[in-house]
């Protein structure tokens, strides 16, 4: 963060009732409504919340249920999207014009309130509701650190949907200490591993299957080799809608994945998506030119995607993160007898080698902030189960928001004849 506060976020799940749940949802239906109204209208036009809120605030109110502050977070949420598009362009990338799926709703200090009974009241497109928060029982519980503390303040939260169930990302801030301000890289950070057998994983150990995109790019080269071969006119003619086919279907494969990483980051309250630098990926994966255009075509997607929605995305160094261990540090190629298990020979910790590696890119960018002589960083790496320091500090999520763990993936679906 680029503030003068130290943020934080606790994920917690509303118990709510029949009703309850109709008032929530339909809430986040015109919130994205609200969002992409006010995005329709500004796009071309202006992107800052001074300027976007007064064009769009009265349609938004007209066109959709939302109350007047939620159409003004509204606004200030389309305001974001196209700053990070502007901000694309201006380094010459290719943007389109955002668009709002995520089953989410953005809450403020008026939108919604917290008590000290363990509810929390909000603001609905009719009226409020008054939710009961699924803490632990446990007194020490996870976000019991920042709901008893007085150091931590409420702000800016975020309500989610997920299979039925619905998690308030409660936003917590505290003012810098004087040793803090200087720290270059904060906030929570999501690490992707690219690769072949699976084209994308990350920290929190959701798994992108590159297996089918792996045998399409390969069918793809054996046809291109055979028309290039014959060399006729019907070939060329032949090569080029092979091509096109070829491109339309990968382009849609790395659409589909892009937006699992993004919405990965978005579940777990990412600040910054880290991957490792694509320079020498070619190298050490031993990919194809087809498989290197896909990791440097699939960054480029989800960096654009990301940054419509606030998180940014990086790139950290990629040495030694296929051979280090996560878990205590130790290194070496031993660690890796294979494509797809990594077993440190130090410490015995077992795991799939991607997901190793996706930890250690996380916790690269993690490292970042504690590159001072102080060592200050206050950037935390999301995992499965919580969020974990380079200090070993862990903090565990509610025990109803483990996402699921897939051993063997189904890979993004998309018809290569198309």
């Amino acid at each position: 963060m680029a503030d003068d506060y130290v943020r934080r976020t606790a994920i917690t799940r509303l118990s709510v009732d029949g009703e309850q749940r109709e008032l929530l949802e339909e809430t986040i239906s015109e919130w994205k409504r609200g969002c992409q109204i006010a995005t329709d209208m500004a796009w071309g036009k202006c992107n800052a919340k001074s300027d976007v809120q007064p064009l769009a605030y009265d349609t938004v109110r007209e066109e959709t249920d939302l109350g007047s502050q939620h159409a003004i977070l509204a606004t200030h949420q389309a305001a974001q999207a196209i700053t990070g598009c502007t901000e694309r362009r201006s380094n010459g990338k290719t943007v389109s014009k955002p668009t709002f799926t995520a089953p989410t709703v953005k809450y403020d200090t008026r939108t919604m309130t917290l008590f000290d009974d363990e509810t929390v009241s909000l603001s609905t497109t009719e009226s409020r509701v008054r939710c009961d928060l699924a803490l632990p029982d446990a007194d020490d519980g996870y976000q019991r650190q920042y709901l008893d503390s007085e150091e931590w303040s409420v702000t800016e939260s975020t309500l989610t949907a997920a299979d039925g169930d619905y998690f308030l990302h409660i936003g917590f801030r505290r003012h810098k200490t004087d040793t803090e301000r200087n720290t270059a890289e904060d906030g929570t950070v999501l690490g992707v591993d690219l690769g072949i057998e699976n084209l994308a994983v990350t920290s929190t150990a959701t798994f992108v299957s590159g297996r089918e995109l792996t045998h399409n790019l390969r069918e793809f080269e054996k046809v291109r080799a055979g028309l290039q071969q014959t060399g006729t006119r019907s070939s060329h003619r032949t090569l080029l809608q092979s091509s096109g086919r070829e491109l339309r279907y990968v382009r849609d494969v790395l659409h589909r994945a892009s937006n699992a990483i993004v919405d990965e980051a978005l579940r777990y309250e990412c600040d910054v998506i880290a991957f490792e630098d694509l320079t020498h990926i070619r190298d050490h994966t031993g990919a194809s030119w087809g498989h290197k255009w896909a990791f440097r075509t699939l960054y480029e997607q989800v960096e654009y995607k990301a940054e419509a929605v606030g998180v940014s995305v990086k790139q950290v160094g990629s040495a030694y993160t296929s051979k280090r261990c996560a878990e205590c540090g130790f290194t070496a190629d031993e660690n890796r007898p294979n494509r797809s298990d990594f077993c440190c020979q130090k410490c015995e910790s077992e795991a799939n080698a991607d997901y190793n590696a996706a930890k250690n890119i996380g916790l690269r960018y993690v490292r970042r902030g504690q590159q001072s002589s102080r060592r200050t960083g206050n950037s935390q790496l999301a995992l499965q189960s919580g969020t974990v320091t380079p200090n070993g500090g862990f903090t565990a999520y509610p025990d109803e928001f483990e996402a699921e763990f897939m051993d063997k993936p189904h890979p993004p679906r998309a018809n290569p004849s198309g």
